[in-house]
């Protein structure tokens, strides 16, 4: 039995496609090596990231002396920090893995909560918190 080259290249097109493999992505135009191959994730993000920023008010000028709280989502465990003279709050070794809550109080004034989410890849993650 002899097979045409055109039937023999559909009949693996049809295995590696029926098999969950997908053309590989590309990113910044470049293609990553092969034609076909599993979907891959760009970014493992393992490890930590940096959460840092500036706590401002209504008027964005700088506020020192708030206190900028975040939260894991998962375990409920609060870290916090009081902003600098120029309003500026700075967190290190924020676990990559983990998801979390970013807001700042001063008084009765509090900011809106932003989400540190393990799905950004920023290992410098930067946010301004105005407080209202």
């Amino acid at each position: 039995m002899k097979i045409s080259r055109a039937a023999l290249i559909a009949a693996v097109a049809l295995a590696v496609l029926s098999a969950g493999f997908v053309p590989m992505a590309t990113r910044g135009g470049a293609t990553n090596a092969g034609l076909f191959g599993p979907a891959v994730a760009w970014a493992q993000n393992f490890g930590d990231r940096v959460v840092s920023g500036t706590v401002v008010n209504a008027k964005s000028e700088p506020v020192s002396g708030a206190t900028v709280f975040l939260e894991n989502e998962k375990t409920k465990t609060i870290r916090s920090f009081d902003s600098d003279a120029e309003g500026h709050f700075n967190f290190a070794q924020v676990d990559m893995t983990q998801d979390f809550d970013l807001w700042a109080e001063k008084g009765k004034l509090k900011s809106a909560t932003r989400v540190v989410s393990s799905w950004d890849a920023r290992t410098k993650w930067v946010a301004e918190l105005k407080l209202k």
